[in-house]
């Protein structure tokens, strides 16, 4: 990064991932950027370059915080335990509001980041897809990690490695779901329903 910033990154970032999160990449200006978080568009050129790089860096502290959370949901003692506590932060994430841009406060869900981002034709360059393609590979890292352990392996339906794709693969699908019937009840018997699939005897 060129220069010496005279503003909060962590700020900044955490400020320019909302506008992402709303508008998705290719309809985020630099001028809303710098609208957002208080930043003159000058500064943030000449700090970071470019929207894509800005992007970048906000995702990847999305990511680590994503990935944390996850985690730290995964090491409940049970395997089944941990998978409804699993989803049920994923679906608790993807059902709050919009974060505004202003104090204007929004009736829309904010929906899952990666998947946003993923739809976006105007965001596939290769580093874009790269990151998408890192938070997606280190969730099912995460996953796999904790039902390869023996108490969850001896009970699953599937080797861990393609329970776990299963899995992400399902949460993309969720966030469509949600977009469309606003109802945290309905994805959270979904995810009960692959549950009894993964696992015996649950």
């Amino acid at each position: 990064m060129a220069g010496i910033k005279q503003f909060n990154e962590n700020e900044a970032l955490e400020r320019a991932m909302h506008v992402f999160w709303r508008q998705g990449y290719g309809a985020t200006s630099m001028q809303q950027l710098a609208q957002a978080t208080g930043v003159l568009r000058g500064s943030l050129y000449h700090a970071y370059g470019d929207k894509q790089a800005i992007f970048l860096l906000a995702f990847a502290r999305y990511r680590e915080h994503y990935l944390g959370m996850v985690r730290q949901h995964m090491q409940l003692d049970d395997p089944v335990a941990a998978l409804r506590a699993y989803f049920a932060y994923v679906i608790s994430s993807m059902s709050e509001p919009v974060p505004p841009l202003d104090d204007t406060p929004s009736s829309r869900t904010r929906g899952c980041l990666t998947t946003k981002i993923a739809t976006d034709e105007t965001a596939m360059d290769e580093p874009v897809r790269n990151a998408l393609r890192d938070m997606l590979e280190g969730l099912a890292d995460v996953l796999e990690q904790r039902l390869s352990q023996p108490d969850a392996k001896a009970r699953l339906t599937l080797a861990p490695k393609d329970a776990a794709r299963l899995l992400v693969t399902f949460t993309r699908g969720n966030v469509v779901m949600e977009r469309i019937y606003h109802g945290q009840e309905e994805l959270q018997a979904t995810a009960e329903s692959m549950i009894q699939v993964l696992f015996k005897r649950c």
